[in-house]
């Protein structure tokens, strides 16, 4: 395990520099908040923007990469969530942004000088962000085992986030080392709970230093 490694500084993410003594950088998630409509993102964007945030992050996939169009009981949602009694291709139908939209945001955001980001959910998506030039990639909490799409996303040498929630240590351990035997050095990871919204209670955020220490990279 790289444990105690000497800490990566100096990343550049647009005109950010991310280091442990650089301000804090800013990312507004926007997710599936729109409703299915292109102009509550521009909405957002507006609002982010004068929150005084630094970028905006959505998230990169279709219904049918990201799920099965399946009425099989694991399918099924049953719990407490808004989305009890619907299907997980239903769930994602409705909250996905197009990929028809996303050049449409990017340059919206940049006309505000917001940055703009995504997590993509699968390698279709990678290639389709390449091809509007996104700027740093975000790895989601639930794709941290995903070790052939964190590999593909590092050999393209742009900076990465990867989210820590999933995981155990083991685990990010063999996605930090998939991370930098494809030669990316450029890895910044993030303590997250993966409940929405989180208690206190869960978000332990001493694992910050932890983790920063345990792989030498920003935290």
């Amino acid at each position: 395990m790289n444990l105690n490694k000497k800490i990566k500084n100096n990343i550049n993410i647009g005109n950010f520099k991310i280091s442990q003594n650089s301000k804090c950088f800013i990312v507004a998630e926007l997710s599936g908040n729109h409703s299915g409509k292109i102009t509550n993102v521009f909405k957002a964007i507006d609002l982010i923007k004068r929150s005084g945030a630094d970028a905006i992050k959505i998230q990169s996939y279709e219904p049918d990469t990201i799920t099965l169009k399946s009425k099989n009981k694991y399918f099924y949602i049953n719990d407490d969530s808004i989305w009890k009694g619907k299907y997980l291709y239903e769930l994602y139908k409705s909250a996905h942004t197009p990929f028809s939209w996303h050049e449409k945001i990017f340059n919206y955001a940049r006309k505000k000088k917001l940055l703009c980001f995504s997590s993509p959910f699968d390698k279709t998506a990678v290639d389709f962000l390449e091809s509007i030039s996104v700027p740093v990639y975000k790895i989601a909490s639930f794709e941290l085992m995903d070790i052939p799409l964190i590999t593909k996303v590092a050999k393209l040498g742009k900076p990465m986030i990867m989210s820590t929630g999933m995981g155990t240590l083991a685990d990010i351990d063999e996605a930090v080392t998939a991370v930098r035997r494809s030669g990316n050095n450029q890895l910044i990871l993030l303590q997250c709970a993966s409940a929405y919204p989180s208690p206190p209670e869960a978000l332990n955020i001493k694992t910050i230093p932890h983790l920063s220490n345990a792989f030498g990279v920003p935290a």
